[in-house]
């Protein structure tokens, strides 16, 4: 939705370091180890799947599945840089029905179930992929109405809304995560673990450059696509900059839903 540019690798980027400390404790719960195999499910630019690699370690295997080829290129570039030779890279889009993939641990999918045009399909694919008794964790949104402020800056508000009626109109759902459990239950996934997921973060704080750099990227796009004015982008700009400045804001993230769902 938002591009696969340098500006948006390095969002990217900074969104996984925010993220990593979840992710990793997911895959813990999720009972992750060495010598698993691991499919990376829409894998984007690669920072989770170097991370899987690492823990997997030499006599496990990552195979992580992306449609961006450059997002690919960034992946293998990645896995250069560190010495991984355990990562299989495939680039294809993951509603292509002839996509084969089997006999795995674990997948990992995050943010993909939102964006694809059937989530049904995603769901199967992983089912399809998992081994009897293998394990998939999905960090998927379930609220994404719950981005606030406090105290509340109303064009602030009016960004949110307007970023989940884009989302909407190419044909993703942000609050994909409420339709989950059904889709597993289908797919013979039983769900073991189930919890919100939730940042309330201060301007002074790590985790608040996250939603601001996915501000002033969105932002940009919206005016591009000519669903938002510039006047208006530059009012939702000087709201957030108040906000910053004012020492008794707290930002509350949209709600990510964590399911860890094994295979019957």
């Amino acid at each position: 939705m938002l591009g696969t540019d340098d500006v948006e690798l390095a969002r990217l980027g900074l969104q996984h370091q925010v993220w990593r400390p979840v992710m990793l404790a997911a895959w813990q719960r999720a009972g992750i180890t060495a010598g698993w195999r691991v499919a990376d499910i829409g894998a984007g630019p690669g920072y989770a799947t170097v991370d899987l690699a690492e823990m997997v370690g030499p006599a496990g295997r990552v195979v992580s599945v992306e449609r961006s080829g450059r997002f690919v290129a960034a992946a293998a570039g990645a896995c250069r840089l560190r010495g991984l030779d355990n990562v299989e890279l495939i680039e294809a889009d993951l509603m292509d029905t002839d996509l084969q993939l089997a006999g795995f641990d674990a997948a990992w999918c995050r943010w993909v179930a939102s964006f694809v045009p059937s989530p049904a399909r995603l769901v199967a694919t992983v089912a399809r992929a998992l081994r009897p008794g293998g394990v998939v964790v999905f960090h998927e949104y379930v609220d994404y109405g719950t981005w606030r402020l406090a105290p509340r800056r109303r064009v602030v508000e009016e960004f949110v809304g307007e970023v989940m009626a884009s989302w909407r109109a190419s044909g993703g759902e942000p609050d994909v995560a409420l339709a989950l459990p059904a889709l597993l239950a289908d797919a013979g996934l039983a769900p073991q673990h189930v919890a919100p997921l939730v940042f309330a973060t201060q301007p002074r704080h790590f985790v608040w450059q996250w939603p601001a750099a996915f501000i002033d990227v969105n932002l940009q796009r919206l005016v591009q696509l000519g669903r938002a004015t510039a006047p208006w982008a530059e009012r939702v700009r000087e709201e957030l900059e108040e906000a910053k400045n004012d020492a008794r804001t707290i930002m509350i993230t949209p709600m990510v839903l964590e399911i860890i769902a094994v295979k019957q």
